[in-house]
């Protein structure tokens, strides 16, 4: 079993609404910095980005009504990290909610500074749905 560590945050704008914006693969170079520097490509059933630590495949779970936008990440050694990610209802808004496993052999610097990173991300799509996206 891995460590795991759940991120969560409030968005002001409807659940569905903040769904719908970014659910796409082609929307998540706008919030998640991993992949702001890359165009996703389509490879059949997964879409080819250029990642941090090398080229990526990632693997995005489909539209679907229950705010439900995990995804798998195939790193350049062939490891597969499973990133589940909620938007959840909470009232007229929304809580968006990411788990981050640590991976085998992670110490926990490299897992601090992922947390991290997760949070600043989460920040970005919180503040792109509060406001330039969801607003205008």
């Amino acid at each position: 079993m891995h460590d795991a560590i759940t991120i969560s945050l409030t968005v002001e704008c409807p659940w569905q609404s903040v769904y719908e914006a970014f659910w796409r693969p082609e929307a998540f170079p706008l919030w998640a910095s991993g992949l702001s520097q890359s165009r996703l490509s389509q490879q059949g059933e997964r879409w080819l980005a250029k990642g941090p630590e090398g080229s990526v495949l990632i693997r995005f779970t489909g539209h679907n009504p229950y705010g439900v936008m995990d995804h798998w990440v195939e790193l350049a050694s062939g490891e597969v990290v499973y990133v589940p990610l909620r938007i959840i209802a909470n009232d007229g808004g929304a809580e968006v909610q990411l788990t981050l496993f640590r991976r085998p052999g992670m110490d926990e610097a490299t897992f601090e500074r992922d947390t991290d990173w997760v949070r600043q991300d989460l920040l970005a799509l919180k503040t792109l749905s509060e406001t330039s996206i969801l607003s205008g």
